[in-house]
């Protein structure tokens, strides 16, 4: 425990650096403002040898353990009634959207070639809930710190750029306020970039938007659960321990899912369970934003970036359709 705490205090520190950004800029989300801090910090060539040295070992408990215990946490944000509340129409289009923006970004990473895991983790966080699926995804499927990276820098680009563009496009394409939001929850990456893009339109778009995107983030779970068995059938006949079918954090997520749902929790508990949340996945999105390589993704070229802008104009495109349907 003790090799850990350093990296654990970097990345706490820098929680605490993303939520005094977020107060001065609160069009900036603090989970936005976390991935940014650790991309810009992992550029530094003198703490680029910290963070591969002595802070790698809090630093990769950031992102894994305490990113699962983040996810499970969000869970209790999502209540099963909210989301009935939405009708039958706007579920569905919300499904379909999410599953046809992952295999769409799957088929067209595979075909430009990305490597490794890449292709997956991109359709993860473009298609569910941003650099968080990632890093879910990716512990999963045991993927390595470059092959995350890459997605975590596209998903944060493009989550960003969709805070300034959607609200420009929002008028020009005749939407009312609660279609705004709706659009918004189907097409936006992160929790938090849905916040500050659908409060925009108000309280009625913001309520839309934030029901709508944790619908989005509770199909996390399915996703996960079937990587993991198509990994298990992968490892029949590999060394070392397999995949579990449903990974305990994941279980847990759904636990809190079904506790948010249907008993009486106490609006302080909710309160301070956000807070912690919060600054559990601010650290662990640091962490993962501390790894990325700008000279690790220029080796990559041009093709991650084009699978991510057209997984972002596809999903976008596709969560208009449904706001149109519904």
């Amino acid at each position: 425990m003790r090799e850990r705490m350093p990296g654990l205090a970097v990345a706490a520190s820098a929680a605490v650096v993303a939520w005094l950004v977020h107060l001065a800029l609160p069009a900036l989300p603090l989970l936005t403002a976390a991935v940014a801090i650790g991309i810009v910090v992992g550029q530094v060539p003198a703490v680029q040898r910290l963070l591969d040295g002595r802070l790698a070992p809090g630093l990769r408990t950031a992102s894994r353990s305490l990113l699962r215990a983040g996810i499970v946490l969000l869970g209790l944000k999502l209540s099963l009634v909210d989301i009935a509340d939405l009708g039958w129409v706007t579920i569905v289009t919300t499904v379909a959207v999410v599953v046809l923006t992952f295999v769409g970004t799957i088929g067209l990473g595979r075909a430009l070639g990305l490597p490794g895991h890449q292709p997956l983790l991109v359709a993860s966080g473009f298609a569910i809930c941003g650099a968080s699926a990632i890093g879910a995804m990716g512990s999963t499927v045991r993927a390595r710190a470059e092959d995350q990276a890459v997605p975590v820098a596209l998903v944060t680009l493009c989550g960003t750029l969709a805070i300034a563009v959607l609200p420009a496009l929002w008028h020009p394409l005749g939407l009312s306020n609660v279609e705004f939001g709706h659009w918004v929850g189907a097409g936006v990456h992160d929790v938090g970039q849905v916040v500050a893009t659908a409060q925009l339109g108000g309280q009625a778009a913001l309520a839309i938007a934030v029901v709508v995107k944790l619908t989005r983030v509770l199909l996390l779970a399915p996703m996960v659960a079937v990587t993991a068995a198509v990994e298990r059938r992968r490892h029949v006949s590999a060394d070392g321990p397999r995949p579990p079918i449903v990974p305990l954090f994941i279980a847990g997520f759904l636990v809190a899912v079904l506790v948010a749902s249907f008993l009486p929790v106490p609006t302080p508990v909710l309160e301070a369970a956000d807070v912690v949340q919060t600054a559990l996945l601010a650290m662990a999105l640091f962490a993962l934003g501390a790894s990325i390589r700008f000279a690790d993704l220029a080796a990559t070229g041009w093709r991650a970036l084009v699978v991510g802008l057209t997984s972002w104009v596809l999903v976008a495109t596709l969560a208009y359709g449904a706001v149109l349907l519904g």
